[in-house]
């Protein structure tokens, strides 16, 4: 059945992490990072089903070839923290064809990303193992309307009671605050691209006629009495489907176990509420002569 899956985090540089090398591994491809001379070469990995870059009407043409794109990211980014690219990574509805899943997920990354002004480039992973998934690559700097990048932040003045910008003579330098230049990095859109992610899922789960329905939310947004289950991931889905007992396998049928105690535990509650209320109702109340 379909499944909720639906993870965001940052491929940073101070994690010892590239732009190049994550686009290669995702693409299955052999990219050369022009930034450390380094050649990162995944054209031998398996279950690459489907990959793609799409682009904002402003951004260059170029950025269409992955290693022009991710290689124009680590050249802009000069910090030794610098932060790269962000990665949301989804399940895929198991019921939709591969293309189903495909155009879901462009149409996803089209009304999400590019419409924001991000680059994305992602790729559909699908060994066969039941668990069809799909990596974005986001590029977090804005593109400016003449196709080069943007600021990250902006420097605003702080000023005093009458609007004048106040001088730190420790600093020999005005007083000043960064100022985000996109709102990419805040919390609310996080759950922002979570729910659409939901949404997108149903719709397409109801045009072609499956039941199914998923919940970016959790159990206990929900009003769920239950405990959520791990994600699997793709080797231990694989082995799974092979007969091969894993950890996290393991411990989602703990949890399975678990919540079917849970629900007859719940249902025993229910069945006891009822009886009590239904004794309540059959007991006359006293009157005064019971008391006389």
């Amino acid at each position: 059945m379909a499944i909720y899956h639906c993870s965001i985090k940052i491929i940073s540089r101070s994690k010892g992490k590239s732009a190049v090398a994550a686009a290669a591994y995702r693409a299955g491809e052999k990219l050369t990072n022009d930034f450390d001379g380094e050649t990162h070469d995944y054209t031998h990995k398996g279950g690459v089903v489907h990959t793609e870059i799409l682009l904002p009407g402003h951004a260059p043409a170029a950025f269409s070839d992955r290693a022009v794109l991710w290689n124009a990211v680590e050249k802009i980014e000069k910090a030794k923290n610098a932060q790269l690219a962000r990665e949301i990574e989804i399940a895929l509805p198991r019921e939709l064809t591969r293309e189903q899943g495909i155009s879901l997920v462009r149409e996803y990354v089209k009304e999400q990303f590019v419409a924001a002004g991000m680059c994305a480039d992602f790729a559909i992973h699908d060994t066969g193992g039941g668990n069809p998934h799909a990596h974005i690559m986001l590029t977090m700097r804005p593109i400016q309307q003449d196709g080069t990048w943007g600021a990250k932040q902006k420097k605003e003045y702080i000023l005093d009671p009458q609007g004048r910008k106040i001088y730190d003579p420790k600093k020999r330098q005005y007083k000043c605050k960064a100022i985000p230049a996109t709102d990419w990095n805040e919390q609310t859109k996080a759950e922002e691209w979570r729910a659409a992610w939901a949404q997108l899922c149903n719709r397409a789960l109801e045009q072609y006629g499956h039941a199914e329905r998923i919940d970016h939310r959790s159990y206990e947004r929900q009003g769920i009495d239950q405990i959520p289950t791990v994600h699997l991931g793709v080797a231990a889905s694989a082995m799974e489907k092979r007969g091969i007992r894993t950890e996290r396998g393991d411990l989602n049928r703990e949890i399975e176990v678990t919540n079917q105690k849970l629900r007859q535990l719940k249902a025993r509650i229910a069945k006891l509420q009822k009886w009590l209320k239904e004794e309540q109702e059959n007991t006359e109340p006293p009157t005064l002569a019971d008391y006389i």
